[in-house]
């Protein structure tokens, strides 16, 4: 057990025996309440010395710990606080202190949906419930993109715990475009979030094909008897590095990726890159375009996240991608100037 850990509920259990006007505490009194409060809390029967308790009194009384305790020592034995109204519980917090608690607690809300958290969650009502009260209440500053009852949020927490045990699993999967689910003998080994939705990266038990299964897709999982395997060609801790969200095959190489946003866009792509690899190319002085490069695997994900910048961004290389870009582009103009615009356009 960590001393600082002792160290606070002595601190805590000094604080108690002081706060006590109705009984005189000597030295030898706290030592021997501070060693029933560790062996009843922490299972330590070895007892506490006087001279760590004597310790303990000089650091409450400095303000290492912002305590700066008012213990005074009367009659030449006993201990007591100079002012009855104090308390180490009650220490006022500063502006700052506040900020960041607050700030903190609302960044633990986000592992909400992890039943691995459910301890914390009522650790951090309490103390969402003790900062309210010790500042006037005030609205997040912070907010975090969420969906609520997203479709399997349910399967984190046992998913989360076959990877940590791994545990091999049969999984019925039915994506958007299959009639029926398909079984699989996964093998799993990381979780990713991206864009509010949850990925399940596994590789087959047969072949260590690497396989990327979204959570909401997956109608049921359960245990597999079949042994795990480790997928050696598989790193998830670099795995997406050349990526832009999900879409990923084992042997995928990167390409270059160079494409002109006007000026406006490049504002916004310079200060949120679209790639951690982004590079600016070229800046026009004249009308402030510029032209950027990215090294990336291309995949589906990069290309929604072009097509969100619309007019003002262009691929320019390689070939293949700028013409896919472009036919969507198209696909997306004619499906405006058709029949359905035109119907709500006559309701005008």
């Amino acid at each position: 057990m960590p001393a600082n850990k002792n160290a606070l509920i002595r601190y805590k259990t000094i604080d108690n025996c002081l706060r006590n006007p109705y009984r005189r505490w000597t030295l030898e009194d706290l030592v021997e309440a501070c060693s029933d409060a560790l062996y009843e809390m922490e299972g330590i029967s070895k007892g506490v010395s006087v001279r760590t308790v004597q310790s303990d009194i000089q650091m409450m009384r400095s303000d290492k710990l912002g305590y700066n305790a008012p213990i005074e020592v009367y009659e030449h034995k006993y201990y007591r606080y100079a002012d009855k109204d104090y308390s180490i519980m009650n220490m006022p917090m500063s502006q700052n202190d506040y900020d960041v608690m607050q700030e903190a607690v609302d960044m633990l809300r986000q592992l909400e949906g992890f039943g691995q958290f459910t301890e914390m969650a009522d650790v951090v009502s309490r103390l969402q419930d003790k900062l309210a009260i010790s500042r006037n209440n005030r609205k997040p500053i912070i907010h975090f993109d969420s969906v609520p009852n997203l479709m399997g949020i349910r399967l984190l927490t046992p998913l989360y715990n076959y990877i940590a045990n791994k545990q091999t699993l049969r999984i019925m999967y039915q994506s958007f475009t299959a009639r029926e689910p398909v079984e699989y003998i996964l093998c799993p080994y990381l979780l990713k979030e991206f864009r509010n939705r949850w990925f399940l990266f596994g590789s087959k038990e047969s072949n260590l094909l690497l396989l990327n299964l979204a959570l909401d897709r997956i109608v049921s999982v359960e245990p597999s008897e079949v042994p795990f395997r480790e997928n050696p060609d598989f790193d998830p801790e670099h795995f997406f590095d050349d990526v832009v969200g999900v879409s990923k095959n084992i042997n995928s190489k990167p390409s270059r990726i160079v494409f002109w946003a006007n000026n406006m866009q490049s504002k916004y792509i310079k200060t949120k890159p679209i790639h951690a690899s982004q590079k600016v190319i070229q800046e026009n002085k004249e009308d402030g375009s510029c032209v950027f490069s990215i090294e990336v695997v291309i995949n589906y994900e990069m290309y929604s996240v072009f097509m969100s910048y619309g007019p003002g961004v262009q691929i320019l290389y390689p070939r293949n991608a700028r013409n896919y870009l472009r036919d969507k582009m198209k696909q997306a103009v004619d499906l405006y100037e058709g029949e359905v615009g035109n119907f709500f356009n006559a309701l005008d």
